[in-house]
C-alpha cells in the first residue's frame, strides 16, 4: 500500500506540467502563422521522424535553481503524437525506476549526461535510459523548469481562480532552502481562504502544489483538482487575449531547453491542431509492472523500482500494446 501510495503521488503531481505541454503544443498551433513570417517557406521543409506513423517526444520536469538535484528529473513522460490522426499518447515513467546500465535511478539521467557533456549530453543520456525502458525510439526532448510556469501566468496578468475549500499548509518548500541544514527554515507556511482570488505566478504555483494541508485538501485528488482549475483559468485567460501569445512565447523560450530545431516548429503546429481534436490517452508504469525490492547493495542502497520480471520487457510490451490500441475521436 506504501507503494502504491507514493507512485500515486509521484503521478498525480505530474498532471499540472503534462497539461503545460499540452497546451504549449496548441499554442504552437497559434504561432504558426508568426513561424512562416519570419522564416522563408524554402527553410520549413524538415520533416518529422517517422516511426510506425508516430513521432516520439520526452518530457522531463525539474525543479531549477542552484541546490543540490536541481537537474534531478522529478517529472519523466514518454509522448508519442501519431502523425496523421493526431492521437497522442503520454505514458508517465517513475523517477524511481533502476536502470542497470546506469547504476543508478533513471531520474538521474538527464543530470549525469549533463555533467558530462554540458547542452548536449543529458538529452542523449535520457533518451537512452528512457529507450532502454520501453523498446521506443525518443526523437525529442523538452526540459521544463516549474519556474518558467510562474512566469507564464504572470505574464498574461495572473490568473483568476475560486478556491472551494479553504485550507493551511504548514509544510510547503521555501524555493532555494531544499538543503538547508535547519530543517524547519527549509519551510513555510502557506493559507488558501474560501472564495474567489486573482493569484499571481507564485501564489498560483502555491495553490496547486500545496501537498501537506490537512483534511480533505492535503489529498492528492484534491491537489489534482486544484491543477485542472488553474489550467482551465489559464486556458481561458490565455485565449481571450491572443496578443499574449506571443509574449508568452518569449518567457517561455527563455526557461524551457529542448533539442526541437526551429525549422521544425511549423510541422509541429500542424500536429499540434491534429493532436487537439482527439482524445488524450495517458497511462503510467505502476504495480504490478514494477515492485520495490528489498533495498541491498545490488543497487547501493537506495529506495528504487524494477520491473516484475527482471527486465524491461513487460514495460516494452504494455506500451506496444497501448499504441497499438484504436483512436477514440
Amino acid at each position: 500500500m506504501a507503494l502504491y501510495q507514493r507512485l500515486k503521488r509521484q503521478i498525480l503531481s505530474k498532471v499540472v506540467l503534462v497539461r503545460v505541454f499540452l497546451i504549449l503544443l496548441i499554442l504552437s498551433g497559434s504561432l504558426a502563422l508568426y513561424f512562416l513570417a519570419i522564416k522563408p517557406l524554402s527553410r520549413l521543409t524538415a520533416t518529422l521522424p517517422d516511426h510506425a506513423g508516430r513521432t516520439n517526444f520526452l518530457l522531463l520536469g525539474i525543479a531549477g535553481g542552484n541546490h543540490g538535484g536541481s537537474d534531478l528529473t522529478d517529472t519523466i513522460i514518454f509522448a508519442s503524437i501519431n502523425k496523421s490522426s493526431g492521437d497522442a499518447l503520454l505514458v508517465s515513467i517513475p523517477r524511481d525506476l533502476w536502470i542497470p546500465s546506469l547504476r543508478a535511478k533513471i531520474n538521474t539521467a538527464y543530470y549525469y549526461g549533463e555533467e558530462k557533456q554540458p547542452g548536449k549530453g543529458g538529452f542523449i543520456l535520457a533518451k537512452s535510459a528512457v529507450s532502454e525502458v520501453l523498446n521506443q525510439p525518443v526523437d525529442y526532448v523538452t526540459v521544463i523548469d516549474f519556474s518558467v510556469f510562474e512566469k507564464a501566468i504572470d505574464t498574461v496578468g495572473g490568473l483568476d481562480i475560486t478556491v472551494d475549500r479553504s485550507f493551511t499548509d504548514l509544510k510547503y518548500p521555501v524555493p532555494g532552502r531544499e538543503s538547508d541544514p535547519c530543517q524547519p527554515c527549509r519551510y513555510q507556511t502557506v493559507s488558501f481562504s474560501t472564495g474567489p482570488q486573482h493569484m499571481d505566478g507564485a501564489t498560483a504555483l502555491k495553490y496547486i502544489r500545496s501537498r501537506n494541508a490537512e483534511g480533505d485538501e492535503g489529498t492528492d485528488f484534491a491537489r489534482s483538482a486544484r491543477q485542472e482549475k488553474l489550467i482551465s483559468a489559464f486556458k481561458q485567460k490565455l485565449f481571450s487575449s491572443p496578443t499574449k501569445i506571443f509574449q508568452l512565447k518569449r518567457v517561455l523560450s527563455g526557461g524551457i531547453i529542448t533539442d526541437i530545431s526551429p525549422d521544425l516548429y511549423f510541422q509541429l503546429a500542424r500536429l499540434a491542431l491534429k493532436s487537439a481534436r482527439t482524445q488524450l490517452r495517458t497511462a503510467a508504469i505502476v504495480e504490478p509492472l514494477v515492485y520495490n525490492p528489498p533495498i541491498s547493495a545490488v543497487q547501493d542502497y537506495q529506495w528504487v523500482l524494477l520491473p516484475k520480471d527482471g527486465d524491461f520487457s513487460s514495460l516494452a510490451s504494455y506500451v506496444k500494446n497501448l499504441l497499438a490500441e484504436p483512436v477514440q475521436k
